[in-house]
């Protein structure tokens, strides 16, 4: 796997590094994932989890399973519970290493809810109603059925990002909104009580394939999809995958050219290919040149299932040694305690709260 780190524009801050937690030299790095799915999609392992794997190599890089967030809307307990290890289990088996990053479940840091009610006690009303995600995911369920949770919980994704200091947040289009809101608070705090907040940059990669639905060639791979047969699944039957590949929406053209607007279908499939192998988008297009769609087809089928098995593999692997993974977890929230530690007791600090005596 290529070192993507090499490949980016940082839209750094500017900011100062307030006085705070020991750090190295290395600029650090926030990004977290919710537990709402059994299975990561390829989307989501194109989209992000590939980049942390690369940051953990240029970065002090902290990455979570954010299972606090995924409660702002109804969840099985058993179901959370499982898919939380299950997530765990993924960003392992995708490549995060324990001894290169630091890894962890965000209830397990108590400090990210602690911080989170001052960051929302420094929130206006209008500036969190005019957060898009919010209105949209309300718009779908009604009023009666959004909870308080779910229109707060930006405000809890900028404590997740502040309480670590973090120089650069790996950020998509969808979030960027959560990002600025990220910065205006820590620069309202730092404003208000002193110098407390390292203000974050976006961590934005120049060449970052979005990866479509195989049915709907024109919305992104999404779990909320309309039919299974266009999202793929990691922990799915290698065979299934290959099956929903050659099973990829293309047109009635046979000509293989990358063209997002007349060709959106066969482009997706380029992208993939593209991004899996390593491979040019104009190398492929000159390789299967008057080959026709269902070559192009059988041979990404068979690229995916190259992938997806030995990922299949890995996480089994540590599902089924739960000791290992809770260690793992147990020595990745400590290591963040004692970065979030140190970041609340500063906060309280300057916010005026009694410091307790023990």
């Amino acid at each position: 796997m290529r070192d993507m780190a090499t490949d980016r524009s940082s839209v750094t801050a500017g900011n100062t590094q307030p006085s705070g937690p020991a750090r190295g030299t290395r600029p650090r790095v926030l990004s977290g994932i919710q537990p709402t799915s059994g299975s990561f999609h390829l989307g989501n392992y194109l989209g992000a989890v590939r980049q942390w794997v690369a940051l953990q190599e240029s970065h002090d890089a902290f990455y979570m399973v954010v299972d606090q967030h995924a409660i702002t809307v109804p969840q099985d307990p058993a179901e959370l519970r499982h898919n939380t290890r299950l997530s765990v289990a993924q960003l392992l088996a995708a490549g995060l290493d324990p001894e290169r990053c630091t890894l962890f479940v965000q209830s397990h840091v108590p400090e990210h809810v602690q911080l989170g009610w001052i960051i929302t006690c420094l929130t206006g009303f209008g500036e969190a109603s005019r957060m898009t995600q919010f209105k949209d995911k309300s718009a779908r369920h009604g009023s009666d059925r959004t909870s308080v949770g779910l229109f707060t919980y930006p405000m809890l994704m900028v404590a997740d990002i502040l309480l670590y200091q973090a120089d650069e947040v790996p950020v998509g289009e969808d979030q960027r909104q959560h990002l600025e809101l990220t910065r205006t608070l820590a620069e309202r705090f730092n404003t208000t009580y002193g110098d407390t907040f390292t203000v974050p940059g976006a961590y934005i990669l120049k060449e970052t394939a979005k990866i479509y639905d195989l049915q709907e060639p024109s919305a992104k791979m999404s779990k909320s999809a309309a039919t299974p047969k266009g999202l793929v699944s990691l922990l799915d039957e290698p065979k299934a995958t290959a099956k929903k590949v050659r099973s990829a929406v293309t047109d009635t053209d046979t000509v293989i050219r990358f063209d997002r607007e007349a060709k959106p279908g066969v482009s997706n499939l380029l992208s993939i290919y593209s991004t899996l192998t390593g491979t040019g988008i104009g190398e492929l297009e000159q390789k299967y040149a008057g080959k026709g769609y269902g070559a192009l087809k059988t041979d990404l089928a068979e690229v995916m299932v190259d992938f997806v098995t030995p990922f299949r593999e890995r996480t089994q692997q540590y599902l089924d040694d739960p000791e290992t993974l809770d260690s793992i977890l147990a020595k990745g929230a400590e290591k963040a305690r004692a970065v979030a530690a140190e970041t609340l007791a500063q906060a309280y600090d300057r916010v005026g709260f009694l410091p307790a005596k023990h």
